[in-house]
Parts: structure tokens; C-alpha cells; sequence
């Protein structure tokens, strides 16, 4: 686990895409300087923030974004001392997001050249670079298209590092009027600001979902759908807090049934709620994604790269992941993978060509919901060479060049926007589902895969260790790599 937190959903040995938010109150700066500090403010559950808001002027801070919907204030002030002088009457907790954090740390997209797109021959309805796209085949694309492409009044929203509105496959695919940019926990609704800037992750995940059929390039699962833009990450690389609490509340209030979120949220990969410096943030992003919930969002999140046992955490030496790392042992499950683990949010795994769990995805009896195709560069069952062509393939924006493009990228990062296409198309052929009802659904739909007998042994495949990748599968039907199962378009909508 240590060794991939640095390296976020869309991962492991290919393009990745670091992700992180800064330390809650109790690690803060220092006094000394005074910086301008980005806050959390939190009202008691239930409770308007106008008595917060009093407390904040008064300790000399400054609101930037109210949310009275679920009683947080994002808040920026240069006192040193405004977390102690804003505890009191209307203040239930209070989180610095300023400090530490991971950077972003992508790798290199592997980019399909100009020339292999222009020779290239796919089907179906003539995409030249279908032929590519062997996880479409898997989860039985093509099937489902002959029932319905998905339906325009599905909007789904990428939680990430904003879509490329210029991408031959994307340009018509996307909602512009319910895109915004949340850096810094406030929208900003210009088509620039919700544009990528440093990363074309977002860009790859739209397309897996939603890349049109146009005879251009790749499909999606469900190129009838509207994806909205929804940038969480700054040009440095970090998701903070309050960019991920306005995402959740911005698709919630601008009509989106579904969210996809290929990331978690950092410096703690495990988020501890009855840690005091950890639990404002718990609170914050928890209160956010109830709300989204209740307004009939279903979230949609990517398991994590780092191969390890979420049902049964018992140490953490890694985090925070900048800094100086604190060495946590007997974790308890009140520690979580957020937004993966919060309470309704659907869980996705990673899988490889051969169907096997994808070597580096989390995984866990009880965490783990669906498995979709995520990417395995080091396939081990076939006898063949590390390739590219074993992860996913979806477009891309160069953001040296500022073109647009098509390349491969593997992770969990690549499984969840998997799945969340293919509850996008079951929305689509089943209109009015609760999200309760639609995660329920598409549990039910997935193609059920047997945990492999003993241990997973990856030993020839990272110098790391001979037993590096081992993992354990545990459960029967439902178990801890695959959980339902492989997720199935042709079955969400037949």
C-alpha cells in the first residue's frame, strides 16, 4: 500500500493521476507566519451557518462559499489563530486544508499516433479505433447498443480534472451548461475554467463513459448520455476538501443522476473519523454526498492502486503522503477510503483483459460492489509481453501541445467511469430509479466471478519484492476481489 499511495485511481505502472487535500485542523501550520489559509467550517448538522458566519468575522476570517445545504462555510483568513478563536456557539468543528498533500504524479499518457488513428479499421458503426477497445467487448457494448445508446436526459458528472470541450469525440457530448469549475470550493461556470489546464485525466474518464459515435475515434458505454465537467483538481494536482464538497452539492442541485469519481481524497488514503484532525473532513465530504443522494445522485468511485485489504486495514505507515509519515497501527474500520467508502456510494474494482483482478486494484470482502475493466499492462495468464494495448483506451488531451488525442491509460481510475457508463445506460432503459435502487440493479446485473483458488501471486511482476502483489480473495459468489461481479451493459438494458 505505501508504495502506490503517492499514485491515486488511474494508475499503477501506467499514466497517473495524484490526488491529494491538505491536513485537518489539529495539523495546521505553524502560527508563525500568517499565510492565507483555506478552511472548513462546519455548523451543528441541521443548523443554518449564519452563527458560524458571525463567528468567522469575528475570529477575521472571510467566507468564500456558503453552503447552507448541509452547514459548511469555506472560509480563508491570515489569522494564525482563527481555528482556536472560531470554536464556540454555531461551530461544531473546523479543518485547515492548507498544508500537506500529494502531487500530481501522472506518468505519461501512452498516446495513439496521428498515422495508427488514420489506418486504423473498428466496428462497431465504423469507429476506426474500436478494434482497440477490447473492454467494450468484454462488458458487451456492442450488445447493448442495439437496444439504446443511453438517453440525453441522463447527465452524468466527472468529478476530476475537467473535460477537453474541443475533443472531436467529447464536443457534443457534453452538458456546458451544467459544467463549473469547484477549485478552491467555489464555481466558476466559464468554459475555460472547467477545461483541463495541467492533466487530461478527466478527459480519458469522460470518454470511457460518453466518447460519441461519430465515426471519430473510440466509443463509450453510453454515447447518448451528457457528461458535465465538474473540475475538482487545481494545476498543481491536489483535490482539497471543499472542491469535492461544491462537486457533490454542484451535481446534486444542477439535475445529475449519476457522479464519477476516480480518486481519493488525500494526505490520509484513510480517512480516520475518530481522529480529530481527520474527522471535519469525514464530516464535511459525508454531509455533501447525503445531500447528493437524496436529490438522486448515485456515486460512483474507483477502489484505489494499492492492492490492499480494505475489509481488514491494520496498519498505515504511508500517510500523510507528504511529510513526515506516522506509523498507524490497529486501524479500525472507522478509518475509510473516501468517497469510496462512505455509505452509498458504489465501490468499483479493477480487472484485466483476462477478466482476473487487475494487479494493483484494492480490493475487499464487503467494500468491493462491482469490478469493470480497468487495464493490466502486466498480464500474467496469456504469455505475453507488457503491453499498452492490455489498458484502456479512451481520449486524451495533450497539455503541453493543447491537442486533443486518443491513449491508453490503467487503473481503477479507468474501472469506475466503466461502471458508471453502464449505469448511466440502465438509467437510460429504466427511468426513475432511486439511486439506492439503480447500485441495487446494477449489482444484480454483473457477471459473477469466483475468487481464484489460494493466493494471488503476482511474483514476476514488480521489482518490489517477490510477494508484492500477493493478495487473498475471500467470500463465495460475492467476495472481496469482484464483489456482485463484472458489470454488464447488454444486461442493464435488455
Amino acid at each position: 500500500m505505501k508504495n502506490l499511495r503517492r499514485k491515486t485511481l488511474a494508475a499503477a505502472s501506467a499514466a497517473t493521476l495524484g490526488v491529494g487535500l491538505a491536513l485537518t485542523g489539529g495539523l495546521a501550520p505553524a502560527a508563525a507566519a500568517g499565510p492565507d489559509t483555506s478552511y472548513l467550517v462546519l455548523a451543528p448538522q441541521g443548523a443554518n451557518t449564519s452563527k458560524a458566519a458571525a463567528r468567522v468575522a469575528a475570529a477575521k476570517g472571510t467566507v468564500v462559499a456558503t453552503y447552507d445545504q448541509i452547514g459548511v462555510l469555506v472560509v480563508r483568513s491570515t489569522n494564525p489563530d482563527f481555528a482556536t478563536q472560531v470554536a464556540g456557539a454555531g461551530v461544531e468543528s473546523v479543518a485547515s486544508t492548507a498544508g500537506l498533500g500529494t502531487a500530481l504524479d501522472e506518468g505519461e499518457t501512452v498516446e495513439v499516433s496521428a498515422a495508427d488513428v488514420a489506418s486504423a479499421t473498428g466496428d462497431p458503426t465504423t469507429e476506426p479505433l474500436y478494434g482497440q477497445q477490447w473492454d467494450m467487448n468484454m462488458i458487451h457494448v456492442p450488445q447493448a447498443h442495439a437496444v439504446t445508446t443511453g438517453s440525453s436526459n441522463v447527465v452524468v458528472g466527472v468529478l476530476d480534472s475537467g473535460i477537453s470541450s474541443t475533443h472531436p469525440d467529447l464536443a457534443t457530448q457534453i452538458a456546458k451548461d451544467k459544467s463549473t469549475s469547484c477549485i478552491g470550493g467555489v464555481t466558476d461556470t466559464t468554459e475555460a475554467a472547467w477545461n483541463p489546464t495541467t492533466s487530461d485525466h478527466g478527459t480519458h474518464v469522460a470518454g470511457t463513459i460518453a466518447a460519441a459515435v461519430n465515426g471519430v475515434g473510440v466509443t463509450g458505454i453510453a454515447p447518448g448520455v451528457k457528461v458535465a465537467a465538474v473540475k475538482v483538481v487545481n494545476d498543481g494536482g491536489y483535490i482539497f476538501p471543499e472542491a469535492a464538497v461544491c462537486g457533490f452539492l454542484w451535481a446534486a442541485d444542477h439535475g445529475m443522476q449519476l457522479t464519477n469519481n476516480s480518486y481519493y481524497i488525500d494526505p490520509w488514503e484513510l480517512n480516520c473519523k475518530n481522529d480529530p484532525r481527520q474527522r471535519p473532513v469525514w464530516q464535511a465530504v459525508q454531509r455533501a454526498i447525503r445531500y447528493s443522494q437524496s436529490k438522486g445522485v448515485l456515486n460512483v468511485a474507483s477502489a484505489g492502486n494499492s492492492n490492499y485489504d480494505l475489509a481488514h486495514k491494520i496498519t498505515d505507515t504511508g500517510s500523510p503522503n507528504n511529510g513526515t509519515p506516522e506509523e498507524r497501527e490497529n486501524l479500525t474500520n472507522a478509518c475509510l477510503d473516501l468517497p469510496a467508502e462512505a455509505p452509498g456510494v458504489v465501490t468499483v474494482g479493477a480487472v484485466g483483459p483476462t477478466g482476473e483482478k487487475s494487479y494493483y486494484s484494492s480490493y475487499g470482502q464487503g467494500v468491493i460492489d462491482v469490478t469493470a475493466p480497468g487495464g493490466d499492462s502486466r498480464i500474467r495468464t496469456r504469455g505475453a509481453s507488457p503491453t499498452s494495448a492490455d489498458q484502456i483506451l479512451s481520449t486524451t488531451f495533450n497539455t503541453t501541445t493543447r491537442t486533443n488525442g486518443w491513449g491508453y491509460k490503467q487503473g481503477t481510475s479507468m474501472s469506475g467511469p466503466h461502471a458508471t457508463g453502464v449505469a448511466a445506460l440502465a438509467l437510460s432503459a429504466h427511468p426513475g430509479m432511486t439511486p439506492g435502487e439503480l447500485a441495487s440493479f446494477l449489482e444484480g446485473t454483473s457477471v459473477a466471478q469466483s475468487c481464484p483458488a489460494g493466493v494471488f501471486n503476482l511474483v514476476p511482476l514488480h521489482p518490489n519484492g517477490a510477494h508484492f502483489y500477493d493478495a487473498t480473495c475471500s467470500g463465495g459468489a460475492r467476495n472481496g476481489f469482484y464483489g456482485a461481479g463484472i458489470v454488464d451493459a447488454y444486461n442493464v438494458v435488455k
